[in-house]
């Protein structure tokens, strides 16, 4: 995957397992899952409208959110960190982050530059042990 506001893989693993497993391996970096929007179940809900498996995870470190928000009080705009699994017609599953940097370098402080890469840095060792 290669877009400027994420980055993630393909896994070889079914829909809920990946679900599960990426939640695990967030938590070994410090982050909790605060949302976890289920895109086809509303799209169907709302919309009678069939999709395939679509969740987004709004994955959070309590401890950087924090030094982030005293840091920049409005920077709770751009928070969390989006996670999102999907799977293709073909079944094959996706795992994708957020680019933290694409959104918190909109805000001018040094502090929030050095969380966001700490951030980054922090859902690439995520993605690299799933």
């Amino acid at each position: 995957m290669n877009i400027k506001y994420g980055f993630g893989k393909t896994v070889s693993m079914d829909f809920e397992t990946a679900i599960s497993t990426v939640t695990q391996a967030l938590q070994t970096e410090g982050f909790g899952v605060l949302t976890d929007i289920d895109v086809a179940a509303t799209m169907k809900k709302k919309l009678d409208e069939d999709m395939r498996p679509y969740r987004i995870l709004g994955a959070c470190n309590p401890s950087l959110a924090y030094q982030a928000i005293t840091s920049e009080p409005s920077i709770g705009l751009l928070l969390p960190c989006n996670v999102v699994v999907r799977q293709e017609e073909n079944g094959v599953v996706h795992i994708e982050f957020m680019d933290p940097g694409a959104v918190l370098n909109l805000v001018d402080n040094p502090a929030v530059e050095k969380l966001s890469s700490d951030v980054k840095s922090r859902l690439e060792r995520v993605l690299a042990a799933l």
